[in-house]
């Protein structure tokens, strides 16, 4: 069982930067992919990025690209977001997932296949 915290969420003007944290519970973080997703009011949820259980592979939507990083310490049981140059449409309640992992590179992109949610944080951006 993982339990996952997210916090860092806010209010911020559009060009600006937030981090998201995920700290996750267990001695086992180590073993998981990990995911962020967001869902926007009226919307569904959308992948934002995604990185293996050994940190050395990530992926991101293509709205993303160039302006999130997403980022792990497995020793402290933490994965990142770092989103800069954010938008109004970024706005959204940001959610990560974490998902067991026999490969050490792989990342997931699809939200069915991840088996833990955190409680998702609010991100807020002002035009």
């Amino acid at each position: 069982q993982v339990q996952l915290v997210e916090s860092g969420g806010g209010l911020v003007q559009a060009g600006g930067s937030v981090r998201l944290s995920c700290a996750a519970s267990g001695r086992t973080f180590g073993s998981y992919a990990m995911g962020w997703f967001r869902q926007a009011i009226g919307k569904g949820r959308e992948f934002v990025a995604a990185i293996s259980r050994s940190g050395d592979t990530t992926f991101y939507t293509d709205s993303v690209k160039g302006r999130f990083t997403i980022s792990r310490d497995n020793a402290k049981s933490t994965v990142y977001l770092q989103m800069n140059s954010l938008k109004p449409e970024d706005t959204a309640v940001y959610y990560c997932a974490a998902l067991y992992s026999y490969s050490t590179s792989t990342y997931y992109t699809s939200s069915g296949l991840y088996d833990y949610w955190g409680q998702g944080t609010q991100v807020t951006v002002s035009s």
